[in-house]
């Protein structure tokens, strides 16, 4: 993956990826890594924005006039490092200088409520492959829970019926 700078321009990744958009998020399932990621509103609207021609000033621009709230440059930046970090982004990119390292409660604690609002949010999930998925402890195995036993009774004293 290439890496850019703050100056240059985000770009959305297409490939191997299942995307289901819904009215107020954004649902994606990355083939490669096997991870869901859910994207709200502020952020899918960022990634939508991220076609490689656009700025994150003006992704910022666009996002608050679709919000209709306060969406500044630093919740774009925000949001387009949540999205390098899961790998949705074309092209790693790193933000300025200043924004550099900063959480999401940082930012939101810098920028006031309103950012909170509109604060970008990004939750992923590990998806088991198929065979993870199928895998049980056969009895006498060791458990922590019956979900985990083929015959579905974990005993109390930890093992598979």
């Amino acid at each position: 993956m290439k890496r850019t700078t703050g100056g240059h321009l985000p770009k959305m990744r297409k490939q191997g990826l299942i995307i289901d958009e819904l009215p107020d998020e954004v649902l994606v399932y990355d083939l490669d890594r096997h991870k869901a990621h859910c994207l709200n509103r502020s952020a899918a609207l960022v990634w939508r924005r991220c076609d490689g021609k656009t700025p994150p000033a003006e992704i910022a621009r666009r996002v608050q006039l679709e919000l209709d709230r306060p969406f500044n440059e630093d919740l774009a930046w925000l949001a387009l490092g949540q999205l390098n970090k899961i790998n949705l982004l074309a092209e790693s990119i790193v933000p300025p200088p200043p924004l550099t390292g900063i959480s999401r409660r940082q930012m939101v604690q810098a920028l006031g409520i309103a950012a909170a609002i509109a604060a970008p949010v990004v939750t992923s999930i590990v998806s088991p492959t198929a065979v993870q998925a199928s895998t049980c402890i056969p009895s006498g195995g060791t458990c922590t829970t019956s979900v985990q036993c083929c015959s579905k009774d974990c005993k109390t004293n930890g093992k598979c019926r």
